[in-house]
């Protein structure tokens, strides 16, 4: 039911100067969400000069926001038409504002990452509560076309200058100042939204499922905490437990999926074969589109040894060429089946992916070249399985698929931070393992034998000869691992073409 008088009610009827302004100030809150996603990636090398976190540790500070929105969405959806979407939006973007402080303050890897969970949990509050408004706001067709592309591409450009934003504010700023940047946008939101944004609450919403999000995020973190901690420290008992009790909770989640009336996940979507295929094809492209930079962005700073603001500048294309795959995608599918397009994207970004394994023997323009054929490439991907899952899905579950659909991007991603981080980890651990300085201190050279960060410290330290034998040596041992994650990119993404090619060529 309608609980403002501010919304509409003639069909068709066409949007005012209200409505236009509300969507600017939903923009602005999606910008800010996308580049939280990138923007720390170029903080890195900083924060852990300052904070000293394991290499276990640093993965989780990147990809737990990306896990924990994941995790979150549709709980977020379902509280939305609860307790009317209006309420949530501005509820979450007060306690975004606040992780964002608690985050750029931090004086531990502990404490950080603990706040970036609790902004993965508000920032699981802004994707359906914004789209939901629009679909409100805007009652003619062509008008929420419109604005829905608006709100689609905040979160392109929020990718994109993200990396920029956050240089720029390195280069005079501590690593804690990329935080900040949400926080003017939060209190703006706060201020001016009760006023500009209707309310709405749906009669017929759906039932809150904690124990399902709980079940589902703590299954999913004790996977990933085992698999980490063998990038670490190799496989051991601790490895084993966590692994075990993912699973084990993993198999009660599925167990309640299957006995609810209305399920959190509709299992029986994911058994449809094109469905699961689309859905798995998204989720290994956001693999690679997400979990390689911040590698890159590791590689960039620590061994080629750019400033923040340079290294944002060199990766900057990768923004700019998702921007133009997107929007050129549907005129392209006017004259191409969608399928086709897929198989050939996916094609293109494994040869960018491909390419990028060779980046030691001419640095830049391999890394340039790369990130232009695997952006373009993964840009069209989102839309077209998205879509295709739209086409096979049963009309009465569309909005359970559009749901999967969306938290699949965010375990895509936060997927690939994991898994390829601890590629890079667990290979530049083997690799440093045999390294032996004389005279250089044990613990020295422990630090350098963890982290590329931990080595570039220790080089400092040690200075001379020794220093440059440790800063070469370390910096050969994290190229082996980014071009064995590449190629392991690589290799999904040529998977999903073939996998794209076989389940989903007949969907017409």
């Amino acid at each position: 039911m309608r609980a403002d008088p501010y919304q509409p009610t003639e069909p068709g009827l066409r949007a005012t100067r209200k409505e236009w302004t509300g969507l600017a100030v939903i923009a602005l809150p999606c910008l800010v969400y996308a580049m939280d996603l990138t923007v720390l990636n170029l903080a890195v090398p900083q924060l852990a000069l300052h904070l000293a976190p394991s290499a276990t540790q640093l993965l989780w500070i990147i990809d737990i926001y990306g896990f924990m929105v994941a995790g979150m969405l549709m709980l977020m959806g379902t509280l939305g038409d609860r307790i009317g979407r209006r309420r949530l939006l501005l509820i979450g973007a007060a306690a975004f504002a606040a992780a964002s402080v608690l985050a750029a303050f931090s004086r531990s890897a502990q404490e950080l990452i603990a706040a970036r969970a609790l902004l993965g949990i508000a920032g699981a509050t802004l994707a359906p509560s914004t789209l939901s408004l629009i679909r409100n706001m805007f009652l003619d067709e062509r008008e929420r076309t419109l604005a829905i592309g608006v709100w689609i591409a905040c979160f392109s450009a929020g990718a994109a200058i993200g990396p920029l934003v956050g240089g720029a504010v390195l280069a005079h700023f501590w690593w804690g100042a990329v935080f900040l940047l949400a926080v003017p946008v939060m209190i703006g939101l706060l201020l001016v939204g009760p006023f500009l944004l209707p309310e709405y609450r749906d009669a017929h919403a759906g039932r809150l499922d904690i124990v399902s999000a709980v079940q589902s995020v703590a299954a999913v973190l004790a996977l990933i905490y085992g698999m980490k901690h063998v990038a670490e420290a190799g496989p051991d008992a601790q490895t084993a437990l966590a692994v075990a009790l993912g699973l084990v909770i993993g198999f009660f989640f599925v167990a309640r999926q299957k006995r609810l009336a209305d399920p959190m996940i509709d299992l029986s979507l994911l058994r449809h074969p094109r469905i699961g295929a689309a859905l798995t094809v998204n989720i290994m492209a956001m693999f690679g589109a997400m979990g390689i930079f911040l590698a890159l962005s590791q590689y960039l700073q620590l061994v080629l040894g750019m400033g923040p603001f340079e290294a944002g500048l060199w990766t900057a294309p990768s923004g700019v060429c998702f921007a133009i795959g997107s929007l050129a995608t549907p005129h392209i599918v006017r004259r191409v089946r969608p399928v086709d397009l897929l198989v050939a994207s996916l094609l293109l970004s494994a040869a960018g992916f491909a390419l990028l394994s060779q980046i030691e023997r001419a640095p830049l323009p391999v890394m340039t070249a790369s990130i232009v054929m695997f952006c373009l490439g993964l840009s069209p991907v989102g839309t077209l399985t998205t879509d295709l899952m739209m086409r096979v899905a049963p009309a009465e579950r569309a909005g359970a698929a559009s749901a999967i659909s969306e938290t699949s991007f965010e375990f895509g991603g936060a997927l690939g931070i994991a898994v390829l981080g601890s590629i890079v980890a667990a290979t530049y651990r083997v690799n440093m393992e045999g390294l032996s300085l004389p005279g250089a201190d044990a613990g020295l050279l422990a630090d350098a034998r963890r982290t590329l960060d931990g080595a570039v410290a220790a080089a400092r330290q040690l200075g001379g000869p020794s220093g440059e034998a440790l800063m070469r040596a370390s910096h050969d041992a994290f190229s082996r691992g980014l071009s064995l994650a590449t190629l392991a990119c690589a290799a999904l993404t040529l998977a999903a073409a073939l996998l794209a090619r076989r389940l989903l060529g007949a969907t017409r």
